[in-house]
């Protein structure tokens, strides 16, 4: 018996929301704030995942 994914209307609509609605990023200055706290906790996914979104709010033209 195989077992299919059956998908939710509240899931199907808030991921149809997320897909809509464009989602600001904080000013630079906070990232970095955040990019240098990950670093001194030597949180290497979050010192990652900081230095991508500063780049993004830096240069909107590269992350489209």
């Amino acid at each position: 018996m195989s077992r299919s994914r059956i998908a939710r209307p509240t899931e199907v609509a808030a991921l149809r929301a997320v897909a809509r609605s464009a989602r600001p990023l904080p000013p630079v200055p906070a990232l970095m704030a955040a990019l240098v706290d990950a670093v001194d906790r030597r949180d290497r996914e979050g010192a990652c995942l900081t230095a991508h979104r500063v780049v993004r709010a830096a240069a909107p033209e590269v992350g489209e």
